[in-house]
């Protein structure tokens, strides 16, 4: 999901309380706290010798060992999300990645996959990563050129 669409979700509901679940149901649990907004920069060559470059904005989650029982509100997160976006440059066209982890989830950059919203609540889908080859994808789209594999 585009940093743009995530944002304008979650503005459309300031009063909505903000859900993350993963694949088998699990959620991130009550009273977590945005604790950081990472503009980040990926400069990289894949193994078929191809620069590649993107940008993901990553929005790290954490629970306190006194957390409360309430979920964040989507207007304190869009708050948060304005005054950090006057201190970093974050790319709006770019993926949003929510970093997490705890019992039910690796600690990872999850990738925000789905909406789905009830009365009182937003409630995103949170994918892991997955694994590529650059090189071998762009040869399998009739693009040839040399790979490592």
């Amino acid at each position: 999901m585009k940093t743009r669409d995530f944002i304008a979700a979650i503005r459309r509901s300031p009063e909505k309380q903000l859900i993350f679940e993963n694949a088998q149901g699990a959620l991130v649990h009550s009273g977590y706290h945005l604790t950081e907004i990472k503009a980040t920069v990926y400069d990289t060559v894949d193994c078929g010798g191809q620069k590649n470059r993107w940008n993901e904005n990553i929005f790290q989650l954490w629970v306190p060992d006194d957390a409360e029982n309430d979920y964040l509100i989507a207007g304190k997160f869009v708050r948060i999300y304005d005054k950090v976006r006057g201190l970093v440059s974050l790319d709006e066209e770019s993926e949003v990645r929510i970093e997490y982890g705890d019992d039910n989830f690796f600690p990872t950059t999850y990738h925000v996959s789905d909406l789905s919203e009830t009365v009182d609540s937003l409630r995103f889908l949170l994918e892991p990563p997955s694994m590529t080859c650059k090189a071998r994808d762009r040869r399998r789209a009739g693009k040839p050129e040399s790979c490592c594999a």
